[in-house]
């Protein structure tokens, strides 16, 4: 935990909060906090600053905060991941939180199993849990949107053309197509298939909506290194 994330449930007072649960346990635990400590701190949705520990005990913490910064800027695009395995998806949410996505979109594909949508970790509370995990571990604030789209077809025909528009689009998919663009200036939009990647019909689809297939090379990488190789490359 780089950032001690506060919520306005733990604010007793404008400038103090009361800490219990997870982050206390890591305050005992992992930073092994003292009363007095300095620590990185920053509201959901809010600033960053510096807090002070006024007191540490085992069911509570109390914590004194000043808030002066902004947070991170985000990335400037949109995110499209078909829907990865469950144990994968949670990797991928602090993956994506991480690295200043703002927007990711959850899509069905063919070769997305009906079992993966039965999961648990699609729970509006479990994909919070994970994004708070990835905002804790970049020291931001500000919690991506996560959008869930379980109809191929009809999101892409009917809703991907206006959202891509204005941006550059983009298919991550092996083969035979332009390498992956670098350091690219201005917004996007990038569409990221499970394992075994996108079939011929979904790239044409995609295609259709703006978007243009590009590779990383002859290797094939599992879903969560290419969310990563991906927007490391682009930004």
């Amino acid at each position: 935990m780089n950032l001690l994330l506060l919520e306005e449930g733990d604010l007793i007072a404008p400038d103090r909060a009361l800490l219990q649960g997870r982050r206390l346990r890591h305050l005992h635990e992992v930073h092994r906090a003292e009363a007095g400590d300095s620590l990185r701190v920053g509201l959901l949705g809010g600033a960053m600053g510096e807090g002070r520990l006024l007191s540490l005990e085992a069911d509570r913490a109390e914590l004194q905060f000043s808030l002066e910064q902004a947070p991170p800027a985000k990335l400037p695009i949109t995110l499209l991941l078909a829907l990865p395995r469950p144990k994968m998806l949670r990797r991928v949410l602090q993956t994506v939180a991480a690295m200043g996505v703002p927007r990711l979109v959850l899509l069905n594909s063919y070769r997305v199993e009906k079992s993966f949508w039965q999961t648990p970790f699609l729970e509006p509370a479990a994909i919070r849990e994970q994004l708070v995990l990835g905002l804790e571990q970049a020291r931001d604030t500000v919690l991506p949107e996560v959008v869930i789209e379980k109809r191929f077809k009809p999101f892409v025909e009917d809703r991907l053309p206006a959202l891509a528009a204005g941006t550059l689009g983009l298919v991550g998919h092996p083969g035979p197509w332009p390498a992956c663009p670098r350091a690219v200036d201005g917004p996007l939009t990038l569409a990221i298939g499970p394992e075994g990647g996108w079939i011929p019909y979904e790239v044409e689809k995609l295609q259709e909506a703006g978007l243009d297939p590009v590779q990383l090379g002859e290797r094939i990488l599992r879903v969560e290194t290419a969310v990563t190789a991906l927007l490391a490359r682009l930004f």
